[in-house]
């Protein structure tokens, strides 16, 4: 079932507070309480909701060292579960263009990432290249 305006409502109002309760999402929405909570019943059930989750503070969980990964070369032989699974790996595009993938990173300062790269190119020979970006400031991030 495709999902209209009212499912919408709810899922910007869950983006901002995937915490607030039926009864606070009815008010912020306008859409009666008992309509909500079916509704988010449904978008969980058919998975247009997957998770609820937070936004934690990057600092306080000594993560505030960004950087953005290119790799170009053969993604079968780079991604498996150990990058999948790495902690430092926040997210994994397939993209067009000169490179084949773009990484999100987090890590707690430059040392940490310095020895996560040293892993990451020594473990993997199909890698062609990679060029990497460190974020300077983070203007917007949603979930």
């Amino acid at each position: 079932m495709p999902i209209d305006s009212k499912d919408k409502k709810i899922i910007e109002a869950l983006r901002s507070d995937a915490r607030a309760s039926v009864k606070g999402l009815s008010k912020k929405t306008g859409i009666r309480p008992s309509t909500v909570h079916q509704r988010i019943q449904r978008l969980v059930k058919n998975k247009t909701i997957e998770k609820f989750t937070i936004k934690a503070d990057s600092h306080a969980l000594e993560e505030s060292f960004i950087v953005f990964m290119l790799v170009k070369g053969s993604t079968s032989d780079y991604i498996g579960n150990e990058i999948i699974q790495n902690a430092h790996v926040r997210e994994i595009f397939g993209i067009t263009g000169e490179y084949d993938l773009l990484l999100k990173l987090k890590f707690k300062d430059v040392e940490e990432f310095n020895s996560f790269i040293l892993k990451f190119r020594k473990n993997r020979k199909n890698i062609q290249s990679t060029l990497t970006m460190v974020a300077t400031a983070n203007l917007k991030e949603e979930l």
